[in-house]
């Protein structure tokens, strides 16, 4: 399991050998074909920050070369906000006082009908709460069923489970898990994670082992910006999908770096991160392995998003709404964060495609399962 890999890495060493990078490690790091983490750690280093228009242009070679010019589609939708989970930085946290909904069979549905009158999505990720009483594993299969006849690509970002419901899971149609770590520091993960299971640590980090145990097709990573230092949360995580890639051979991967937004915990991100920095993370991702699918949320503004969309981004969300029931009405749920692209799925493909780039809804078929 990764947590017993992860006892090999100490945080503050990490952070110290990311900052002690010097110019000529980042000159060695682009001029080589394939990186191991050192070399990361030097891209993403206050060193790497005079070459970054350097980096963008080898980011976008080698997306092109991988991806073509093409953006993948996807779209969320926000099945439960009930969460057992204190965590303090998100407005599902237990303590909170807003409308709880769970979505039931007939509102499931119309959420779908809703999401394919947007636009030809295919590509659609189920989000829950972590209350496994009231959007546990019957449920998510459940919703899984009702949702096959109008998606061929099914993902779900939710608690995390046991390798066997992940395996039951993937025999209703589903093709891929997104789960965000948030930090991998250890010793502050409890502050931002006090109760419920989401605070224990191991069982969160080990939980992409046992996506990988079940044979998932794809598995998506992330570690949420406003936490902890961001250079080494992101070699944290560059350790991770390498471990996981050596592990899990067969599986397709992707990576996320969320930013803060508000929310209802009203809590204030103890970093920031500029757009500068955040492409800089994006650029390092991609030079630092070719393959590796880069998603961008509406969390992100639109100029910003239509930029790295031409540097090193593959695939991105639209027309999100971050609340249950958010596709069919005006609900009283309260949303998990607020958008920052509000665009309409027509608006951001229109703008892709005056971009010069085709728009993918489509990149896994039922026939495949």
């Amino acid at each position: 399991m990764f947590s017993e890999e992860l006892e090999k890495y100490d945080w503050e060493e990490t952070t110290k050998a990311i900052s002690s990078k010097t110019e000529e490690d980042v000159i060695r790091a682009l001029g080589k074909e394939n990186l191991d983490v050192e070399d990361f750690m030097a891209l993403v280093s206050p060193a790497a920050i005079p070459y970054i228009e350097q980096m963008a242009q080898l980011s976008m070679k080698y997306t092109q070369e991988r991806f073509g010019k093409t953006i993948s589609m996807y779209i969320p939708l926000y099945l439960s906000n009930a969460c057992n989970n204190f965590c303090v930085y998100c407005g599902f946290n237990h303590n909170n006082n807003i409308t709880r909904t769970t979505l039931n069979d007939s509102q499931i549905e119309a959420e779908c009908k809703a999401i394919r009158k947007l636009g030809p999505f295919e590509n659609i990720l189920f989000v829950t709460g972590e209350h496994p009483g009231v959007a546990g594993v019957d449920y998510l299969e459940n919703a899984l069923k009702i949702a096959r006849p109008y998606f061929n690509n099914m993902s779900i970002e939710v608690m995390p489970l046991k390798s066997e419901d992940y395996y039951r899971l993937t025999k209703v149609g589903l093709n891929g898990v997104v789960c965000f770590q948030e930090t991998y520091n250890k010793k502050r993960y409890k502050v931002y994670h006090p109760q419920g299971m989401k605070s224990i640590f191991d069982w969160r980090v080990n939980g992409f082992d046992r996506m990988g145990q079940a044979g998932v097709h794809k598995i998506g990573m992330g570690v949420l910006i406003g936490l902890e230092d961001w250079r080494t949360d992101v070699v944290m995580m560059a350790r991770h999908l390498r471990y996981l890639q050596k592990h899990y051979w067969k599986t397709r991967y992707s990576v996320n770096f969320p930013r803060m937004r508000p929310s209802e915990s009203g809590y204030q991100p103890n970093v920031t991160m500029t757009d500068k920095e955040l492409a800089q993370i994006t650029f390092a991702f991609r030079i630092f392995d070719h393959d590796v699918d880069i998603s961008y949320s509406t969390r992100e503004n639109p100029i910003f998003r239509a930029n790295m969309m031409k540097l090193g981004v593959t695939s991105m969300s639209a027309g999100s709404k971050t609340e249950p029931g958010g596709y069919t009405s005006t609900p009283e749920a309260l949303e998990q964060f607020h958008v920052s692209d509000e665009r309409s799925p027509k608006e951001v493909t229109d703008d892709i495609r005056k971009l010069g780039y085709e728009v993918v809804w489509k990149d896994w078929d039922k026939v495949f399962d």
